[in-house]
C-alpha cells in the first residue's frame, strides 16, 4: 500500500476520536429498490444523494459516482462516462433509471453516452448482491440506479425549482427547471427540463498526443517536416477538439395516489449532440480498396485535419408504473411497470468541401475511387434502439420475512446502418424470473437472491472475402456487385441462452459497534449481441472488432467479505473480495507483429480489416480479486462538524492462462474533507491515482495522476417563500495531465484541465 503524508494527517487526526465522541443521530437514507434503509442493506451500496448531485459540475453518469469506492468511470471526454464496478464494465453493469434499464445503446461502443436524465435525481443507487437480481438479469457487476420523482409514489405539495450553471474548462452552461404539484388532491403532476451547452474542453500543457507521425516511414523529410509543424499546432491548441456536449431533456409525470397505492404514466425525451475527439482512420473500411499505404494515411490524416465528427443522439420513453396494496393473507403488494423505448444515435461528419480536391488533383481516376471510398466511410451512421418491456413485482412479505417474486419480460431489437455500420441489425428476448428474501434471525440476518433467465439473440454476420476487390476498371461497379455478395454471404442466427443465478448475504453483529457481512454470489450473463454479432471497422476505437457466435455464457462467482465498525464518530469498512469468471467475454487486440503483418497484406490487397487494429471477442477463465477500506472521524467543532475520511481501493484480474484482463483501473488512495456550519458546506477531495503496470497484451502502461476538487455550498433562507443555494466548485485544481486506463482513447483523449464553476438552485 502506498504511504503519503496525508495518510499520517489523518492518522493524527483520527487518534483525537475519544475527545470527540459524541453519539451521531442517524441519517435514514433509503434504498428504493426494496425500500430498506440503507444501514439495514446486506449488498455493498452507495447511495448518493440528490442534494450531492446538485451542486456539482455537470458531468456524465460516470463521472458523477467515480470518487465511490469500487467505482471508476471508463470516459471518451465529457459526454461519454460508462460505470465500472469493481473492474466489470459494460453490460456487466446495468444501468438503470427508476428500476427498469435504461435500454440506449451504450453497450455497442465505447464512445457511446449513457442516455439518462440527470436534471431531478433524487439519488443514485449502487448495488450488488441479492437485491440487484430481482430487477433484471446479467449483473455480475451490479446496478447503477437513478432515482427520480416523474411518478410520484404519494401525494406531494407544490414545488418550482430553477436552477443554472456555468464551467470554465470549458465555457459551458446550464439551465433547469423542475416543477411538481397536486391539482385538486387528486392528482400529482411534475415537468422537468433541462438544458446543458459544453463547448470543447481545455486540456493541461503536454496532454496531447498523437500517433499520426509514427506510421509515417517512407518519406523522412516529409515526416520530419510534418511532425514539427503537426506539434507545434496541437502544443498552441490548449483544447481538446471536438470535446463538446451539448443536451436538452424535457420530462412529464402525472399520477393518482392513495392508501391503495398508485398509478402513474411519464414521458421522458432526451436529445444530444457532442463530439467524437477521436475518430480512427480505415482505409476503405472493409477493405474493398486499396492503394498505396503512405499515400492512404497520408490522405486519411489530412483528410480528417480540422474535421467535426460528432453524434446526435434521440431517445423517447413512455412509462407506465403503479403499486396496488392489496393486504391479501398472501400477497400483500403487487408492483407492475411498463416501458417502450425508441432510441436513435447517428454518427456524423461535417469536412471542408475543398479538402478532397487538395489532396487529389494529379490521378482523376484515384479521385473517384477516393470519392468512392468518402462516401463509404464518412457517411452517417445511425444506430437505433427499439425495446418493450413489462414486468411485474409480487410482495409476499409478512411479520416474519419480507420476499417478492418478479416476473420481467422485454423485447429489443437493435440495427446500425450507414457508412460505417458494423454489425447487421439483431433483436433480444427476455423472459426472467427473480425472487429475493430478506429475514432476520436470532444472531444473523439473511438477504438472498434467485434469478432464472431465458434469453434469444437473434442476428446474423456477413462474410467477408478476398475476392471482393476489384481492379480499377471495376471500381464503378463495385458497390452493385458488393451488395450481391453480401446478400449471398449473410449467415443468421439464433442462439438461445437459460442462465440461472444466486446471490446471499449472511450479516452478523459482532458487538455493539462491530459487524461483518458475509456475502456469496453465482451470476450468469449471457453474451450480449454485440459480443456475438459485431463485424466491422469501428472507427471510435481504432478497430475492427469481430464478434463469436460460439460464446457461452459467462458465470461469475464471487465472494465478499465485509466489516464495519463504528464507535461513537469513528467509522471504519473494509471489504475483500475475490471473483472467478468462468468464460470471461474480452475484446483482444493484435500484436503490435500482427498488425505490421496486417498492413503489409493492406498494401498487397489482401486484409480484410481495413489497416485497422483487428480485435477479437474471445473468453476464457479468469479471476479478479481486490480490496476496498475507508476510515474516518467526525468533529464536533462547536459551531460545526468536520469529517476527515481515508479511503483506497486496489482491483487486480489475470486470465486463468496467464497475462492480465485489459483496461483495469490502477489502485487509488481518496482523501475526503467534510465541514458543515448551519448553512454552510465545504468539501475537499484529493484522489491519488497510481500508475497502472499490471496490463494486458497490446496494452501501453498508464501515468499516475493527482486530482484535487473541492465545492462550498451556501444556502440562504429568503424569508419563508424558498431557499437558494449557490455552489462554488473547483475540478483538477492542480491542473494535472491525467488519462484513465480503463478508456479506449487514454492517449488521444485526456481528462479536463483545470476547472471552475458556479451553481444556483433556487427552490420555490
Amino acid at each position: 500500500m502506498k504511504i503519503n503524508k496525508f495518510f499520517f494527517l489523518l492518522l493524527v487526526t483520527f487518534s483525537t476520536s475519544p475527545l470527540f465522541a459524541d453519539d451521531m443521530d442517524e441519517v435514514i437514507v433509503s434504498s428504493a429498490f426494496i425500500n430498506k434503509a440503507a444501514s439495514e442493506l446486506a449488498d455493498p451500496i452507495h447511495i448518493l444523494s440528490g442534494d450531492d448531485i446538485a451542486t456539482e459540475a455537470t458531468q456524465s453518469l460516470g463521472e458523477s459516482i467515480d470518487d465511490l469506492l469500487g467505482v471508476s468511470s471508463a470516459d471518451y471526454g465529457s459526454a461519454v462516462g460508462q460505470p465500472i464496478i469493481r473492474g466489470m464494465s459494460g453490460t456487466r453493469v446495468k444501468v438503470l433509471d427508476n428500476g427498469m434499464v435504461n435500454r440506449d445503446i451504450s453497450g455497442l461502443g465505447a464512445d457511446h453516452l449513457n442516455d439518462v436524465d440527470m436534471s431531478n435525481v433524487q439519488q443514485i443507487e449502487v448495488v450488488r448482491g441479492p437485491s440487484s437480481l430481482l430487477y433484471t438479469n446479467g449483473t455480475i457487476g451490479g446496478i447503477v440506479n437513478i432515482v427520480d420523482n416523474s411518478i410520484a409514489m404519494k401525494d406531494v405539495e407544490r414545488l418550482f425549482k430553477v436552477g443554472a450553471e456555468s464551467q470554465s474548462v470549458n465555457d459551458g452552461d446550464s439551465q433547469s427547471f423542475f416543477y411538481q404539484d397536486n391539482i385538486g388532491g387528486e392528482i400529482n403532476i411534475s415537468l422537468a427540463y433541462k438544458n446543458t451547452a459544453l463547448g470543447n474542453f481545455d486540456v493541461p500543457n503536454g496532454a496531447i498526443m498523437h500517433e499520426e507521425e509514427e506510421h509515417h516511414d517512407e518519406d523522412e523529410d516529409h515526416d520530419e517536416d510534418h511532425d514539427e509543424d503537426h506539434d507545434e499546432h496541437e502544443e498552441n491548441l490548449g483544447f481538446l477538439a471536438n470535446s463538446d456536449f451539448e443536451s436538452e431533456s424535457f420530462k412529464f409525470g402525472a399520477s393518482s395516489a392513495g392508501d391503495w397505492g398508485y398509478l402513474g404514466v411519464s414521458l421522458a425525451s432526451i436529445e444530444s449532440m457532442y463530439g467524437i475527439p477521436y475518430h480512427g482512420e480505415g482505409h476503405g473500411g472493409h477493405g474493398d480498396e486499396h492503394g498505396d499505404e503512405h499515400d492512404d494515411e497520408e490522405e486519411g490524416h489530412d483528410e480528417h485535419e480540422g474535421e467535426r465528427i460528432f453524434s446526435t443522439t434521440d431517445s423517447e420513453k413512455f412509462d407506465i408504473r403503479g403499486s396496488f396494496n392489496l393486504a391479501g393473507n398472501l400477497i400483500k403488494k403487487l408492483d407492475f411497470f411498463m416501458r417502450d423505448t425508441d432510441y436513435s444515435f447517428t454518427e456524423q461528419h461535417a469536412e471542408e468541401a475543398h479538402e478532397e480536391e487538395e489532396h487529389h488533383d494529379e490521378d482523376e481516376d484515384h479521385d473517384e475511387d477516393h470519392d468512392e471510398h468518402e462516401g463509404h466511410s464518412e457517411g452517417p451512421t445511425t444506430f437505433t434502439n427499439d425495446a418493450i418491456e413489462a414486468g411485474a413485482i409480487l410482495d409476499f412479505s409478512n411479520s416474519i420475512v419480507s420476499q417478492k417474486f418478479a416476473i420481467n419480460f422485454v423485447n429489443e431489437d437493435t440495427s446500425v446502418i450507414g457508412a460505417e455500420a458494423f454489425m447487421t441489425p439483431a433483436s433480444r428476448d427476455e423472459l426472467t424470473f427473480g425472487y429475493y428474501l430478506s429475514r432476520s434471525f436470532d444472531s444473523f440476518d439473511l438477504d438472498l437472491g434467485v434469478r432464472y433467465d431465458m434469453i434469444d439473440n437473434e442476428g446474423s454476420i456477413v462474410s467477408m472475402h478476398e475476392e471482393e476487390h476489384h481492379d480499377e476498371d471495376h471500381d464503378e461497379d463495385h458497390d452493385e456487385d458488393h451488395d450481391e455478395h453480401e446478400e449471398n454471404e449473410v449467415a443468421y442466427y439464433d442462439e438461445s441462452f437459460k442462465n440461472s443465478s444466486i446471490a446471499l448475504n449472511i450479516g452478523k453483529e459482532l458487538n455493539d459497534f462491530l459487524s461483518v457481512d458475509f456475502g456469496f454470489s453465482s451470476v450468469e450473463r449471457a453474451p450480449s449481441t454485440t459480443e456475438m454479432f459485431m463485424n466491422g471497422a469501428h472507427l471510435a476505437t481504432a478497430r475492427f472488432e469481430v464478434g463469436n457466435v460460439n460464446l457461452n455464457s459467462e458465470t461469475s462467482n464471487n465472494i465478499d467479505l465485509t466489516l464495519n465498525m463504528k464507535n461513537g464518530s469513528f467509522f471504519a469498512t473494509a471489504t475483500v473480495f475475490m471473483n472467478d469468471v468462468d468464460n470471461y467475454i474480452y475484446l483482444q487486440d493484435e500484436t503490435e507483429e500482427e498488425h505490421e503483418e496486417h498492413d503489409e497484406e493492406h498494401e498487397e490487397g489482401h486484409d480484410d480489416h481495413g489497416g485497422l487494429i483487428l480485435a477479437n471477442y474471445l473468453q476464457q477463465d479468469a479471476e479478479l480479486d481486490g480490496y476496498e477500506i475507508e476510515f474516518g472521524n467526525t468533529m464536533d467543532l462547536g459551531s460545526g462538524e468536520l469529517t476527515l475520511s481515508f479511503g483506497r481501493d486496489e482491483i487486480s484480474g489475470d486470465f486463468s492462462n496467464g497475462g492480465s484482463i485489459p483496461r483495469l483501473n490502477p489502485a487509488r488512495n481518496i482523501f475526503k474533507l467534510k465541514y458543515s456550519q448551519d448553512d454552510l458546506i465545504l468539501g475537499l477531495m484529493f484522489k491519488d491515482v497510481e500508475k497502472q503496470n499490471d496490463i494486458g497484451l497490446a496494452e501501453t502502461n498508464t501515468d499516475g495522476y493527482q486530482m484535487l476538487n473541492a465545492k462550498l455550498s451556501r444556502s440562504f433562507d429568503l424569508g419563508g417563500q424558498g431557499d437558494l443555494t449557490v455552489s462554488l466548485f473547483g475540478n483538477n485544481l492542480l491542473d494535472e495531465v491525467a488519462r484513465n486506463h480503463s478508456s479506449y482513447v487514454k492517449t488521444q483523449v485526456p481528462l479536463p484541465g483545470r476547472n471552475y464553476g458556479i451553481r444556483f438552485n433556487l427552490t420555490f
